[in-house]
């Protein structure tokens, strides 16, 4: 025993060596994983659709981490970034179990902080409470356990990573990419303080570059911004990493191509050359039938994986902020039926609020909108990633306390003492927004519920004296504070968080602040550290808000825009003294922080209701293909244009007999695949992480099957040459048989 720890002793001497010689203030380390989850059969998470079950695949979903230190045994913490609709507090609890098992006390509740980009577009049923989990059917094992193996991952890997490194920090304004979807609530805020602003919503992106001490390498790159990821519809049913999902796809491939020579391209040859060429192509393919299906192993998917997430692949993450009245459906909202603008203060039309609808830059294609918002988010940070170059040097701190949000005493400017509330939603939740509008017969701005909806409410729970007293002026339609049955209907315990990395301070919040909201509390945190500090923040302290951290818990209005109770402060949960709280929260955190203090009373910790949690999905049908087939094999193959090639803008598609996809995520694997022949090999250069490729799977109405579709919209910079579709799957035979894996591939198509 005595010889090991001589053994780590030299081991970590040699390190600390090697790092003394090598360039950086800090040990960096950055991680990804693929958080994929069940592709099928799965309500999505966000906007509250009973019938928005996925159903394929637009590109895959990221666990994206970095970890920071000051030293081996420095302080340090680590920030992980999901594409999901927000963080959960049981997917928070289980990871630290998993991290403490694994690290020790080496990453804590106090120094992990897991952000969601706020997707509408990923499976749900990993949250622990009632009211976000109704949609799901209850809690969805699979869908928890893709995200939870993914953060877990994620930082495992930028864990070994770890090593002496700089950061360089960059900020600039992303054009065109969100406009405030609640204009009317914005103007209730004071006009002075309004007009201390030059835009309804915080228009700046925070961007921070991590370079590798030894190598003087890029390895990642983290930004903050604040827009909604509504740009997929609530009737969109394919796993999106929405508009930040394709930002984060379009930056690391931007990244990867700068190191690459470009590949020559044969549509440069003079025509008469082009024309044999192509005919040579298409001879080539239409000699290379479908090949059926056929079986394969596990490890057959992961193989046709374009980006092999081996620990070295640059990472890119875009995190969200105060996102909560912003919309990247920057055209405004329109009336569907007469095509004329919303109503200002209500978000409806002639009373009707499902007939109020946000646009997308690209409308009406909403795949067209994801794009267009998250390649304006990308073009800034690429701006702003090659130009940044002020290095934060200075102090890793962390603060973070549990609250119970539903009794805290505040203490406004006039010394008068208000109180939180107990978890309640208002009528304008139901009411829904203009990127997903709810349920008819409400509108945003409401203040009465009608005689029908009152005796449903009360069915359910009657909200007591006091919750509509404090919760004034939202009339209560769902006391979720009070609904325990079959267990809590909204989370009570909420955890708040500071991070600091130099001058870069870092609040984690757990819910969607609005821009106004969210400018008071970073002002009220920076000018606390300022004034608590002997000089160590000053005004070039930068404040950047992580929203939907560690929990959830909706949304946080202001005050004033709390009394307009449109969608966001009629689902701000803890009544109007809301943002009040938080503010003097995170001050107390600020000002330990910038007195060295610690936290001595952590506040008490949230539940683990994962063993009350009810599941009500149902497993997997469609076991067997049609008699006389094979998983794998065609159900409908290419059908070629006239002139007997495709050209870039094209979609061939094709449509296989498939197997449920929740028999297996395929995670770090793929889905469906474009292979390109090259000589006698058939290449990967595309899966179902590729913007251009899409996987979608239905059943058959007429036989109840599975049928898997893989549509590919040709790039414009694709290769001329001989092509094909392939798809992967997973099947079993019983619940207790072991899962067969299988493959099939399209006849061979050419293209120009």
């Amino acid at each position: 025993m005595a010889q090991n720890h001589v053994i780590v002793a030299l081991g970590l001497l040699c390190a600390w060596t090697w790092m003394q010689g090598t360039r950086g203030e800090y040990l960096i380390g950055v991680g990804s994983y693929d958080m994929t989850g069940p592709a099928a059969d799965v309500n999505m998470m966000g906007y509250a659709n009973f019938g928005q079950n996925t159903a394929g695949i637009h590109f895959r979903l990221r666990a994206r981490t970095f970890i920071v230190a000051e030293s081996l045994q420095g302080p340090r913490f680590v920030f992980i970034n999901l594409d999901a609709g927000m963080a959960s507090q049981l997917l928070t609890l289980k990871v630290l179990e998993r991290l403490n098992s694994r690290f020790g006390n080496l990453y804590t509740k106090e120094n992990v902080a897991i952000s969601g980009t706020h997707t509408h577009a990923g499976p749900g049923g990993y949250l622990q409470y009632v009211v976000y989990s109704v949609t799901s059917l209850g809690f969805v094992k699979q869908s928890f356990d893709a995200i939870a193996n993914a953060i877990e991952q994620s930082i495992i890997q930028a864990h070994n990573n770890l090593k002496p490194g700089s950061i360089f920090m960059n900020i600039g304004d992303v054009k065109d990419a969100g406009i405030n979807r609640s204009p009317s609530a914005y103007l209730q805020n004071p006009a002075e303080e309004r007009a201390r602003y030059p835009t309804i919503v915080d228009t700046q992106m925070t961007l921070l570059r991590f370079v590798d001490g030894a190598s003087g390498k890029n390895i990642g790159a983290f930004n903050w911004f604040a827009t909604h990821g509504t740009s997929m519809s609530k009737e969109n049913k394919l796993i999106s990493g929405d508009n930040k999902g394709v930002a984060a796809r379009l930056f690391e491939d931007w990244y990867a191509s700068q190191n690459k020579s470009s590949s020559s391209n044969t549509n440069s040859t003079v025509p008469g050359i082009l024309k044999f060429y192509i005919g040579q192509l298409v001879k080539r393919a239409r000699s290379i039938k479908a090949t059926g299906g056929k079986d394969c192993n596990q490890q057959a998917s992961q193989a046709s994986k374009v980006r092999k997430n081996d620990g070295s692949l640059f990472v890119g993450a875009f995190c969200q902020s105060n996102v909560g009245d912003v919309s990247p459906n920057v055209l405004g909202a329109f009336c569907i039926d007469s095509g004329k603008p919303c109503d200002f203060n209500h978000s409806s039309c002639n009373g009707n609020d499902q007939l109020c609808v946000g646009r997308g830059p690209g409308y009406p294609d909403e795949i067209l909108s994801t794009k267009i918002i998250g390649e304006r988010q990308f073009k800034t940070a690429v701006a702003l990633f090659e130009s940044a170059s002020e290095e934060l040097t200075g102090k890793i701190d962390y603060r973070h306390v549990y609250l119970n949000f539903t009794d805290i005493e505040v203490e406004l400017d006039s010394n008068k003492v208000v109180k939180t509330c107990p978890a309640a939603l208002g009528p304008g939740f139901a009411a829904g927004t203009t990127d997903g509008p709810g349920v008819f017969g409400f509108q945003q701005g409401d203040t009465k519920i009608n005689r029908f909806w009152k005796n449903v409410r009360d069915f359910l729970k009657e909200p007591s004296q006091h919750q509509v007293d404090c919760q004034n002026p939202k009339p209560v339609l769902l006391s979720t504070g009070e609904m325990f049955d079959p267990y809590p209907w909204a989370p009570a315990i909420l955890p708040i968080q500071i991070l600091r990395l130099g001058k870069l301070i870092i609040l984690s919040v757990p819910g969607e602040f609005t821009t106004m909201a969210g400018r008071r509390l970073r002002e009220a945190a920076k000018e606390t550290l300022i004034s608590s500090s002997n000089g160590e923040f000053n005004d070039e302290t930068r404040v950047v808000i992580a929203g939907l951290t560690n929990t959830y818990s909706q949304y946080i209005a202001t005050f004033e825009e709390y009394r307009h109770q449109r969608y966001e402060a009629a689902s701000t949960l803890y009544g109007p003294h809301t943002l009040s709280a938080y503010i003097q929260e995170f001050k107390k955190l600020a000002q330990a922080m910038a007195k060295g203090e610690n936290i001595t009373v952590k506040g008490p910790s949230p539940p683990d209701l994962s063993s009350v949690q009810i599941s009500l999905l149902l497993g997997p049908f469609g076991n067997s293909p049609p008699e006389g087939t094979k998983f794998g094999d065609i159900e409908e193959d290419i059908a070629f244009p006239k002139r007997g090639y495709f050209t870039k803008g094209d979609t061939p598609s094709a449509t296989f007999w498939s197997a449920n996809p929740r028999y297996d995520l395929l995670t770090e694997g793929t889905f469906a695949a474009v292979e390109r022949l090259q000589g006698e090999r058939w290449i990967a250069v595309y899966d179902d992480d590729d913007l251009s490729l899409f996987f979608k799977w239905k059943v058959d109405n007429s036989s109840l099957h599975g049928l898997a579709t893989i549509e590919w919209e040709i790039p414009n910079d694709a290769v001329s040459g001989v092509y094909r579709l392939k798809h992967f799957g997973a099947t079993k035979i019983t619940i207790a048989s072991p899962i067969n894996y299988f493959t099939g591939a399209s006849r061979a198509f050419a293209v120009q």
